[in-house]
């Protein structure tokens, strides 16, 4: 694509959402002398918007006016189903996602030579992967830049000078993103997860395999989903990745050494035993991320340089606190069951602190393939009860403590099989809700541990029931450990 933007220079366009990524539309289509028209579900924003000269329209008027438009450029959490995309799409007005947009841009040739797009998704370990991805480029002396999902949208960067985009997506982002043509993509898993946003599993698979069009398609092949995605391919080059020796075509371990059959002849690039990421989720992160550095010949020597000097992002299996023997992680990222289950998985004995909105997603699995494992576990949040009732099928002989608060008064004990299940009521006082459920949930969980244990915050759903965000979530277990354990 090159010269004038189609449908966008000049063009009479409609953006959803009025936070970052909002903004960032509005930024990218101004220099393109587009007729951008904001609307948003607050009126708080639309108001700010408003007072520095942006035209805004309430949902319901851009539902009344969709025809005015010629174009919809939406924020990656608007669903199809939404009632002014709805809308759209039924009077035949495309609707590109922020990525998309960027996407478009940047193969014009409006910022220079189009980059090389390196894009990183699934159900887990996006952030991680991505971020491993960019320490290679860069450890190579690669002129990246670090976007997407991960921090600033990719529209925000592309007048910053790079040859190479390590690029986090999520499935929402790809969902609006039917153009995009990475130079290499991967996806690393796909389990339940956003049903409610997508609709059907089905369809929540088919997103994430739009990072399989481009030039490589690399996927995990010890995920049935992933490794099915990779398989329905096109892309010229197929490439996959595994726990095992890897065979030809593929990245694996093979004597304590991650092994690259795809891109070279049997290369060593890095020991496993330096990444300093806990359990399997940590190789299989580090043979992806190599796996789209050496789709752009990134050497072995980089990989394993950046690897060696890899650290873990906030909130994602950080060890908190260590205290009497027992140790405290952080894995509030864990946002979904199958992400639950990986950081389990990285423990030997774990007193589990798990809930919150599990999103239409299922624990059975995961709890009947990690119950021995379990030393007990801690219930908070929403959709504590179907964590409980998963426990009591597939743990039956795991300690449980759930906490209620509220209109769930009713505090109950009873032994079971011989183990004790205890259901408590958590006193709010004048502390913010969350403050209050997480401190009880530590002195729980410090009651269930012995020495050697791990207490893992894992909490297997989202965190908007009794906490503003994911860190905030983390935050308040580390202050909470923090202030039991002195």
């Amino acid at each position: 694509m090159s010269g004038r933007e189609p449908l966008v220079e000049g063009a009479r366009v409609l953006v959803t959402g009025a936070r970052v990524t909002g903004r960032a539309i509005l930024a990218a289509l101004t220099p393109l002398g587009a007729r951008a028209t904001l609307t948003d579900d607050s009126p708080a924003a639309l108001t700010a918007f408003a007072q520095q000269g942006v035209e805004v329209l309430d949902p319901a008027a851009a539902v009344d006016r969709i025809t005015d438009f010629e174009l919809v450029v939406t924020s990656p959490g608007f669903p199809p189903t939404a009632p002014v995309l709805a809308a759209a799409a039924g009077a035949g007005i495309p609707i590109w996602g922020d990525v998309e947009l960027a996407w478009r841009l940047d193969r014009s040739g409006r910022f220079g030579p189009p980059r090389k797009w390196l894009v990183v998704t699934g159900t887990n370990g996006k952030t991680t992967t991505t971020s491993m991805l960019f320490a290679m480029l860069e450890a190579a002396g690669r002129r990246a830049v670090l976007c997407g999902n991960i921090g600033d949208p990719v529209l925000s960067l592309l007048e910053r000078p790079a040859d190479v985009l390590a690029v986090e997506l999520s499935s929402f982002q790809l969902h609006w993103a039917p153009s995009l043509r990475p130079e290499a993509g991967v996806v690393l898993n796909v389990a339940e997860d956003h049903l409610d946003w997508h609709g059907s599993m089905q369809a929540y698979a088919a997103d994430k395999a739009r990072v399989l069009t481009g030039r490589v398609a690399v996927g995990g092949l010890d995920d049935a989903v992933a490794a099915g995605l990779l398989r329905d391919s096109q892309a010229p080059v197929k490439v996959g990745f595994r726990l095992g020796e890897p065979n030809p075509g593929e990245l694996g371990v093979r004597d304590g050494m991650l092994v690259d059959r795809a891109f070279g002849d049997d290369v060593a690039l890095a020991a496993a035993d330096s990444i300093p990421v806990a359990g399997p989720v940590g190789v299989l992160d580090a043979l992806a991320a190599a796996a789209l550095a050496r789709a752009v010949d990134v050497p072995a020597e980089a990989i394993a340089k950046a690897l060696a000097a890899f650290r873990v992002g906030r909130h994602r299996a950080e060890v908190v606190a260590v205290s009497e023997g027992i140790t405290y992680v952080d894995d509030s990222k864990a946002t979904n069951p199958h992400a639950a289950q990986a950081s389990i998985n990285a423990f030997a004995r774990v007193v589990w602190v798990a809930g919150g909105l599990l999103k239409g997603a299922s624990v059975d699995e995961m709890v009947a393939a990690t119950a021995h494992r379990l030393a007990g576990a801690v219930l908070i949040g929403q959709d504590r009860a179907i964590i409980g009732n998963a426990l009591s099928r597939h743990a039956p002989d795991v300690p449980v403590v759930e906490l209620v608060t509220g209109e769930d008064s009713v505090v109950h004990e009873n032994d079971v099989a011989g183990v004790t299940r205890v259901t408590r009521m958590v006193e709010v006082g004048a502390r913010p809700l969350g403050e209050a459920v997480m401190a009880a949930a530590v002195d729980a969980a410090r009651s269930l541990a012995k020495r050697g244990d791990t207490v893992l915050l894992a909490p297997a759903g989202a965190s908007f029931d009794q906490f503003t965000s994911y860190g905030h979530r983390g935050d308040t277990f580390a202050a909470a450990v923090r202030a039991a354990t002195g």
